[in-house]
């Protein structure tokens, strides 16, 4: 029986990756599924995780647990991203070695990439250029993760991989009206301007600058793919030090595309207007996938059927579940 840690299962990624692992014990694969809320185990304590590692000695650890946030949390507290993410990566990563774990798959950030990285993003532009400065802490935490992996396996022979998501979205997304990323915060306001019967919804900038969103279920099937993958063909597909692969659908959408997508979904018929007093940001972000194409695994939700079973989900939960508060 193979035993596997979830570390992060209450986040929205860990959440799903959880999920899909309880379908393959379900459906009879021998597993033993370990999570620890953060009330139990403090990740960023040492000597805690430590002890938890000694105690549990999983055969596989998942690292989906992170401090994250949007722009505003990301400029309000550089010093708490920065730190919090350094010291589970540190924790968890050696801890896990100590303990004899040599199956280790750690979730990354799009934000590793520089700010002015080449469209798509390929895995080679790590490292290339300057990076966002509104979440450079974080982004130097994360790149900081790949990097723990690839030395660890280097120098003592394990095998510890990183996955690099885009923008995700999904059931057990946070919809607060100041705090949740660009696709969830529309879901929202659509919504509540359908529900309140508004002839307008205004979005803001220009409408034109493009992104790419990953369903989170695809993103724990993509994850649990490159864990399983033997480690030959692992190996054979990336480097020793450039080992971290892009998760993404490969595809992007315009904002103003995807303001219309989520009124259909969400029934809105009035008038979309764009407020251009506000900024863009980043005219493009889209992942370059063909390194895990190329290994065998492509997205299957499309960005409709996603939302449509986004707003389902958001519509069925109470409303203090919702982090909206």
């Amino acid at each position: 029986m193979r035993k596997i840690y979830v570390a992060g299962h209450r986040g929205m990624v860990g959440g799903a990756i959880l999920r899909r692992l309880e379908a393959r014990k379900a459906a009879g694969e021998a597993l033993a599924l370990v999570t620890r809320t953060h009330a139990e185990l403090d990740l960023t304590d040492q000597s805690a995780v430590r002890d938890f590692m000694q105690a549990e000695r999983p055969d596989v650890v998942i690292l989906a647990a992170a401090k994250v946030g949007g722009i505003h949390a990301n400029n309000t507290y550089p010093a708490d991203f920065i730190y919090e993410n350094l010291m589970i990566e540190c924790n968890v990563i050696h801890q896990a070695f100590a303990a004899g774990v040599n199956q280790l798959l750690q979730l990354g950030s799009s934000c590793i990439y520089p700010k002015e990285a080449p469209q798509p993003m390929r895995e080679d532009a790590l490292l290339t250029g300057t990076l966002e400065p509104t979440n450079e802490p974080y982004a130097i935490a994360k790149i900081a993760g790949i990097k723990l992996c690839e030395s660890y396996n280097r120098q003592h022979g394990v095998d510890y991989r990183s996955v690099m998501p885009t923008n995700l979205y999904g059931p057990g997304d946070n919809f607060h009206p100041e705090n949740s990323h660009v696709l969830p915060a529309l879901i929202r306001r659509f919504h509540e301007a359908a529900r309140d019967g508004l002839d307008e919804v205004v979005i803001w900038g220009t409408g034109q600058p493009r992104r790419e969103f990953l369903h989170v279920d695809d993103m724990a099937e993509a994850s649990l793919f490159v864990l399983d993958l033997p480690r030959a063909e692992y190996e054979a597909n990336t480097q020793p030090m450039l080992s971290h692969i892009n998760v993404g659908s490969g595809e992007d959408i315009s904002i103003a595309e995807l303001a219309a997508l989520v009124a259909k979904v969400t029934g809105f018929n009035g008038r979309i207007t764009q407020d251009t007093s506000k900024p863009d940001g980043t005219m493009r972000k889209l992942m370059d996938v063909t390194r895990l194409a190329n290994m065998g695994w492509r997205a299957r939700i499309g960005l409709e059927e996603g939302i449509r079973e986004t707003y389902r989900w958001y519509l069925a939960q109470p409303e203090d579940g919702l982090r909206m508060k």
